[in-house]
């Protein structure tokens, strides 16, 4: 095939890509034509010539694999897959409408996608991940492609990727920047300075190439040099326009995110040539092999605690860490610079090839653990619990993703201490159990926390730990089981008057009361809800049914939505909550409620009306209380 041969193909197919996003948007009534406009030319000619991908065996570990950063272009992507042969006509047609896998951002309902994009800045990051995997893990000479819009640049996630890309010399990830120089509401910051662009990327380490994004022959040099660098990363920044091909819509303001009416999508689809049915091979993968193997499988041996010891929660979640790495060679972890507190140091001492150090950078670890999940690994993440609030949108999109990551955060509540307000994680449980299919989960003890670390690497969605800061006595023996989901009623007798319910440092509080009452005569029943969510919704009717509906429950967190708000929404009955059926209920909810400053943990755990003293308080108040009173 001559060289003319060629680039008159690729126009061919970069123009039905055009045309293919028009027809599904119009149909669609929504969507965002003019943003696929722009980059169709860059990605006919990936999808040609450059990609490697066996669509047939999506999971193929030798395939490359494309992040659709800008999810909103994804009319665009599906085009592709229509032009790759995966999906139909009537496919393409069906986006958007309830119930088809082309939803309006690509989710991985589509087997070929493997992370859900749309919120912007996030497709970088994840490629991050992909790419650690590729290089470090795999071992395996697959590229990882990602093509991105300009005004997502603005987001500070992408420079964080940028920047982790370059340390750890990521040669296989290759980033397209559509500068098409419009976003949503006009000019974006830099507009078409993509000199700007270009000199960014290389303060942060990265081979820079400038091109013509509708220049066939100019795409074609960037991607085959793209190939050629062996000690960096690279970004192809393209000058584009957006709706490209049609007089009405190239390079015009008011266009985003906007679908053309039927006269209008006539006009433009005539103008763009008409309607194509080109159909591509794409190129596969040569079979490199598998992976590189990260280890042999040991047996499980989980770390003991003594009874009776003090040992805190954040020390058992590295030491069981470290246990598990020996039994799974699939388990990777990452930290964002505080491994020494969070105690995954140890792992990455032991192994530090399954060890990615992310810095002080919390978007990029959760993103880092979301394309490291794609390659099959099983990511654990930690860092302190308030600063996980920073990667939320991470975490929440994570779930889109239907991803499985495992996340950490430690130095939970005031209990932390001197510290003061900054440091204390409030907000993580009611964060955690707002998002989609997740897991949370708050150990008390040592044991504990091994057991529940084990159960973790296998558990689907995104899961969630919190440990504690302090040492704390370990009150379970190594041989008892901790099933998500359940609970362990601590103390209980035939004479309970009332129920305490607490997790993590409050538990150990609740039993310091319990002595208490019942030096007085009165006898409570103390459960610890480790899995927060799912919570043990039958355990806690019973309590309620044997105490008369008194319950109090105790948390080192703000009052809306954490342990109280799990227990609460138990006895709301929900569609998937079993119907309670006992006495009135009585529940009082001991929590954060002021912006305390530093002191001991003692201090900050008795101003927060969180300690013994308040639970002894709060259950006399109802014991001596009439019901209905």
């Amino acid at each position: 095939m001559t060289t003319q041969e060629q680039l008159h193909q690729w126009h061919e197919l970069a123009q039905q890509l055009r045309v293919d996003s028009i027809r599904a948007t119009t149909v669609a009534g929504s969507g965002h034509p003019t943003s696929s406009m722009s980059p169709a030319d860059l990605m006919a000619v990936l999808l040609s010539k450059y990609l490697r991908y066996d669509f047939d065996h999506p999971d193929n570990p030798n395939n490359d694999r494309f992040i659709l950063s800008k999810g909103h272009a994804a009319p665009l992507l599906y085009a592709m897959y229509k032009s790759a042969g995966v999906i139909s006509d009537e496919d393409l047609l069906s986006l958007r409408k309830l119930g088809s896998r082309l939803e309006g951002h690509p989710t991985p309902v589509l087997p070929w996608v493997d992370v859900a994009t749309g919120s912007l800045g996030q497709g970088l990051p994840i490629a991050v991940g992909v790419a650690l995997a590729g290089k470090y893990l795999d071992q395996l000479p697959y590229h990882v492609w990602t093509l991105l819009g300009d005004s997502e640049t603005s987001e500070g996630s992408i420079w964080e990727a940028f920047d982790r890309a370059s340390h750890y010399t990521l040669d296989n990830l290759i980033a397209i920047i559509d500068v098409n120089r419009l976003g949503q509401r006009g000019q974006t910051e830099l507009g078409w300075n993509t000199q700007a662009y270009a000199a960014r990327a290389r303060a942060f380490g990265w081979q820079a190439i400038e091109i013509d994004g509708h220049n066939l022959t100019e795409i074609e040099q960037a991607f085959s040099a793209a190939l050629t660098i062996n000690d960096r990363p690279t970004v192809i920044i393209a000058r584009t326009k957006k709706g490209k091909g049609v007089a009405a819509l190239e390079d015009l303001g008011g266009w985003h995110g906007k679908a053309l009416k039927a006269e209008q999508e006539k006009q433009a689809i005539a103008e763009l040539g008409g309607e194509r049915q080109i159909k591509i091979q794409v190129n596969k993968p040569e079979e490199q092999g598998q992976p590189v193997s990260t280890g042999k499988a040991q047996p499980l041996q989980l770390p003991i605690y003594d009874k009776g010891a003090k040992v805190a929660t954040r020390r058992a979640y590295g030491d069981g860490l470290l246990a598990l790495g020996a039994a799974q060679p699939d388990v990777v972890v990452l930290d964002a610079e505080v491994s020494n507190s969070t105690y995954a140091e140890d792992f990455a001492e032991a192994y530090p090839e399954r060890y990615f150090e992310m810095y002080i950078a919390e978007q990029q670890m959760v993103a880092a653990a979301v394309g490291l999940q794609v390659r099959k690994y099983k990511p654990f993440a930690s860092t302190f619990a308030a600063f996980l609030t920073r990667a939320y949108d991470f975490v929440r999109m994570a779930a889109v993703s239907r991803a499985d990551i495992k996340l950490v955060g430690s130095h939970a509540g005031v209990s932390i201490g001197q510290d003061g307000p900054s440091q204390m994680g409030l907000e993580d449980l009611a964060a955690f159990r707002a998002v989609w299919n997740s897991t949370v989960l708050y150990p008390s003890d040592a044991n504990q926390t091994a057991k529940i670390v084990a159960q973790m690497s296998d558990r689907d969605g995104v899961v969630y730990l919190r440990t504690t800061r302090e040492n704390t006595p370990v009150i379970y023996s190594s041989d008892e089981e901790f099933p998500i989901g359940g609970s362990k009623i601590v103390q209980s007798s035939d004479q309970d008057q009332a129920t305490v319910i607490g997790a993590g440092i409050t538990l150990h509080e609740a039993l310091k009361a319990y002595d208490r009452l019942k030096n007085e005569g009165i006898m409570i029943r103390v459960i610890d809800a480790y899995s927060v969510k799912p919570i043990d919704v039958q355990t806690l009717h019973q309590a309620a049914r044997n105490t008369k509906g008194n319950l109090v429950v105790v948390e080192d967190h703000w009052l809306e939505g954490g342990l109280g708000a799990a227990v609460l929404d138990t006895f709301a009955g929900t569609s998937s909550t079993p119907i309670y059926d006992g006495p009135q209920l009585r529940l009082i909810r001991l929590a954060v409620s002021d912006m305390l400053g530093s002191g001991t943990p003692e201090e900050l755990l008795h101003a927060a009306k969180i300690d013994a003293d308040a639970i002894v308080e709060a259950v006399k108040s109802q014991v001596r209380q009439p019901i209905g009173v």
